[in-house]
């Protein structure tokens, strides 16, 4: 069954509270989820909740309660609380009726299996949260196997990141990881290294790519640097006709990650 919260001083509050930071979460190995629709595709995937917060004030959907028995069944700490406290836990004024703390997956390179999918997402440096969960939803869009994150990125366990990923951190695997260690790991099996450039001239549409692709997005200012271009298999870029001269990290990831797909049904 449920318990009751009322107090803002409740150590739970606390708890669930303090993962909006990265330092808190890397502590505890969890992240914040909020939200019908990832809460849901989270299940789904097979995945609950180790903790669920919600709040009945104004009335539950049918999937809001079923989620909540779910959980409850499954040994979760279930805890129905106030719209206020919802509010201080989630950092939003206006949370959605459910919020969810979720165990950290503990993925490696080495745990990886190349040839379950034949693209995998890529990224080096990026800084936006926003980015990464975008780049997240994109690889479940095309079937990828998962994100490898490279060097110092962003927090994927993020509110923000999680947020944009809308449920497909639960569908992709995540592996973070120094260049020094992903290039060993991809050289000692098959795999395309395909950057994206502003350097070359070969387009993305003309291109060959071969399975596993592995697409490698660089630094949202600075892209790739030279080094690590220089270790790609393939340099692809999107043509622009207009005064811009790329894309956004996430819209480039999209659009070629696509076209890579495309390819292989000709």
């Amino acid at each position: 069954m449920p318990r009751q919260i009322t107090s803002f001083s409740n150590e739970t509050v606390k708890r669930l509270r303090s993962l909006r930071d990265k330092k808190a979460r890397r502590e505890q190995a969890l992240f914040l989820a909020e939200g019908l629709r990832i809460i849901a595709e989270a299940r789904d995937s097979g995945v609950l909740p180790e903790v669920l917060a919600f709040s009945s004030a104004t009335g539950l959907h049918p999937l809001a309660a079923e989620l909540i028995a779910a959980t409850d069944a499954a040994g979760g700490d279930v805890i129905e609380t106030t719209p206020d406290i919802l509010a201080k836990m989630s950092g939003k004024d206006n949370p959605q009726v459910l919020l969810g703390a979720y165990r950290q997956p503990a993925n490696r390179l080495a745990d990886l299996d190349r040839s379950a999918a034949p693209l995998w997402l890529a990224a080096e440096k990026l800084r936006d949260p926003g980015n990464i969960g975008t780049i997240l939803r994109t690889g479940d869009a095309v079937g990828a196997g998962g994100l490898i994150l490279i060097d110092d990125c962003a927090d994927p366990y993020s509110v923000e990141a999680v947020r944009a990923s809308m449920g497909a951190i639960f569908t992709q695997q995540v592996v973070q990881a120094r260049w020094d260690e992903f290039l060993p790991w991809l050289r000692a099996g098959p795999g395309q290294l395909v950057g994206t450039s502003l350097k070359t001239d070969t387009d993305y549409l003309s291109a060959r790519y071969e399975q596993p692709c592995f697409l490698l997005i660089g630094n949202e200012q600075a892209g790739l640097p030279p080094e690590y271009e220089a270790e790609c298999d393939l340099l692809v870029k999107v043509p622009m006709a207009g005064r811009a001269d790329s894309l956004n990290a996430a819209v480039a990831a999209a659009v070629i990650a696509f076209q890579v797909r495309a390819s292989w049904r000709s």
